[in-house]
């Protein structure tokens, strides 16, 4: 059964940007989420925040692993994290979505998971500039924050709203109408219409 959410941790991940994404999965109750390092040495986020990794790369069961969050960070701008890189490739060809924000789209792009597919990243010109051997110029879409196509959410590090709503989608969480609700309250601080009706009853008590 394909039940566990992997998230990448490393020294110096950005652990604000699948804040909300993590949050929804683990909501139901139904999803396991674990915490996966290149060893299992803590490591220290980027807002200092001490990590314990569950495991390990090569620990990772491909039978039950149903998603994989790659969020950004210098690793990824300095060229390094193959190990990772290797998974990603593995874990995407045994059908399990993959997800990358910010410089972790450069993970993706370096599994060679966004040459026939849309995506998006920071900016046009960053993966082709950091990324040897990148095909998928022509799939590229600058006017989004975040793309879901072909097993692949990539986002800007701009778009952590955009990311989260593409992981509930790609999870089934929550039925659409309620997907809309929360990226309407999220992004836009529209409350869905049982908060408005709720506060209405509070304010009227």
């Amino acid at each position: 059964m394909r039940d566990t959410v992997y998230f990448l941790v490393f020294d110096g991940f950005a652990d604000w940007q699948a804040a909300l994404a993590l949050c929804e999965i683990r909501r139901p109750g139904e999803w396991r989420v674990q915490a996966v390092g290149f060893s299992m040495a803590p490591v220290v986020s980027m807002g200092g925040l001490t990590v314990q990794p569950d495991l390990q790369l090569a620990q990772i069961d491909f039978a039950t692993a149903a998603f994989l969050i790659v969020p950004g960070g210098h690793l990824w701008l300095r060229g390094e994290g193959e190990p990772a890189v290797a998974a990603i490739r593995q874990l995407h060809a045994t059908g399990t979505p993959v997800a990358g924000i910010d410089s972790g789209v450069l993970a993706l792009a370096r599994a060679g998971l966004l040459d026939d597919c849309r995506h998006t990243g920071n900016w046009r010109g960053q993966i082709d500039s950091q990324v040897p051997g990148y095909i998928g110029t022509a799939h590229y879409e600058p006017g989004e924050l975040a793309v879901s196509d072909g097993g692949t959410i990539t986002a800007s590090h701009l778009g952590s709203v955009e990311f989260a709503r593409e992981v509930i989608h790609t999870l089934n969480l929550y039925g659409p109408s309620d997907r809309e609700h929360w990226f309407r309250l999220y992004k836009h601080a529209i409350p869905p219409p049982f908060l408005v009706g709720e506060s209405a009853t509070l304010a009227t008590a």
